[in-house]
């Protein structure tokens, strides 16, 4: 299961105090393994008061949390029955993940930028595959994309060499 930015639906006001709750909820449940980051949505917003200059955080989305998270039952369940949490953002049941550019947008607006993850490979190195469709193949490095967290890497199938697109986090360097 991958990781992904879902949206909860909270009471008008309690967004701060489920993101508390949420939290605690993470560590006394040991899900942190499942459950990652927890964030209200709050842009600096200048507020003139008897002609001083204030700047103070507002919500983006009242009445909404995201959560980064692999969705399990198990961490569902943790997310739903949080106090104050009203439910997912998705049709039914089924909670629905923001796309990675939705994301991106909402944390460079909030001024968070986020970490993108480190590695130590070059092109033309060979990685074996380890998770996906393509696991334990083995291949060369053609393209690191770190702004994506993406590489892209020639697998031999067929007979014949073809580029798939991984997450860092999907290949492991060989030797």
């Amino acid at each position: 299961m991958e990781k992904a930015w879902y949206v909860i639906h909270t009471y008008s006001g309690y967004e701060n105090k489920v993101k508390a709750n949420l939290e605690k909820r993470v560590e006394s449940m040991n899900m942190g393994d499942k459950i990652f980051r927890i964030v209200v949505p709050m842009e600096d917003e200048v507020q003139i008061k008897d002609g001083k200059r204030k700047i103070v955080k507002r919500k983006v989305y009242p009445g909404y949390v995201m959560v980064e998270m692999v969705l399990t039952d198990a961490s569902w369940y943790v997310v739903r029955n949080t106090p104050g949490v009203t439910g997912f953002v998705g049709t039914g049941n089924k909670p629905i993940p923001l796309r990675e550019e939705e994301v991106d947008q909402i944390l460079q607006q909030m001024g968070v930028e986020e970490p993108r993850p480190r590695i130590d490979v070059a092109v033309g190195e060979n990685v074996r595959v380890t998770s996906g469709p393509f696991e334990n193949f083995i291949g060369s490095i053609e393209e690191i994309m770190p702004d994506k967290g993406k590489l892209r890497v020639l697998v031999s199938m067929f007979g014949r060499e073809t580029p798939i697109e991984l997450d860092f986090n999907q290949i492991e360097k060989i030797g």
